[in-house]
């Protein structure tokens, strides 16, 4: 697909927000992502026991809260009594779970861009998280400023068929490391990006992503001398946890 009615990707994008500097995947972290310059953040989606789309990257509840258990077992009642900010430290206690809708309605009003992970837990619906996710994101942000990207197939799949106009939903395709056919796969669902980590990127593979018409984003990015290699190697942007740490290194001459 062409991707001239987009405008480009920064160079940087802020994992599940300013996770360095602020517990990861809240308002809190996407506050401090726009405070910081950040332009874009990357976010992760789940669904509550009762169907509630929020903002989560575990299956459990243990690492980023006061709770103990999976996600799946809470109401949205229940978890907004967690306490989801003391972990990381005492200038966070008391930051409450982020439903989608509240994070979309911080994001449209900062004017940032949103990288959104369907995030599929071992056992998950893909398609019952699409329909409660992606409707909400198109519906609140417009195209040039949402990526929606999941590592299941089965997920892009129900996404693609939700929405079939690649330029009203952008699908990005999460790899650990990009299979033999992924521009197969790309083609076959009209993707924007392709989102790899970057520690399995060969040049080899990088370059081929790049002469392509995807865009190459990795992750998560946290080394100033790789962010200038995966630049040189024609990566459009890196998904960091502290993007500003990034910023301002020269590319390297080959």
């Amino acid at each position: 697909m062409s991707d001239a009615a987009f405008p480009d990707l920064p160079s940087t994008i802020a994992h599940r927000g300013l996770s360095a500097h602020a517990p990861e995947n809240t308002l809190a972290a996407v506050r401090a992502a726009h405070a910081a310059g950040c332009r874009w953040v990357e976010l992760d989606v789940q669904l509550l026991g009762d169907g509630t789309p929020v903002i989560w990257h575990d299956s459990g509840l243990r690492r980023c809260s006061s709770g103990r258990g999976k996600l799946q077992r809470l109401s949205l009642e229940a978890a907004h009594r967690l306490d989801v900010g003391a972990w990381f430290s005492g200038d966070f206690v008391g930051e409450r779970m982020a439903t989608l809708d509240a994070m979309l309605a911080l994001i449209d009003e900062l004017g940032m861009g949103l990288n959104l992970e369907i995030k599929l837990c071992r056992g998950r619906d893909a398609k019952a998280l699409v329909d409660a996710a992606v409707p909400r994101a198109m519906a609140a942000l417009p195209g040039e400023r949402l990526i929606v990207s999941s590592f299941s197939l089965a997920a892009l799949d129900a996404m693609r068929r939700l929405e079939s106009d690649p330029k009203r939903l952008r699908l990005g395709m999460l790899y650990d490391k990009a299979p033999r056919r992924w521009l197969d796969e790309a083609q076959r669902l009209d993707a924007y990006s392709l989102h790899v980590d970057w520690r399995r990127l060969t040049l080899n593979v990088a370059c081929a992503i790049a002469a392509s018409p995807c865009k190459l984003l990795c992750y998560t990015v946290n080394d100033p001398a790789a962010f200038a290699r995966l630049r040189e190697w024609g990566m459009d942007s890196a998904i960091s946890d502290d993007p500003a740490n990034l910023i301002g290194v020269p590319r390297l001459s080959y």
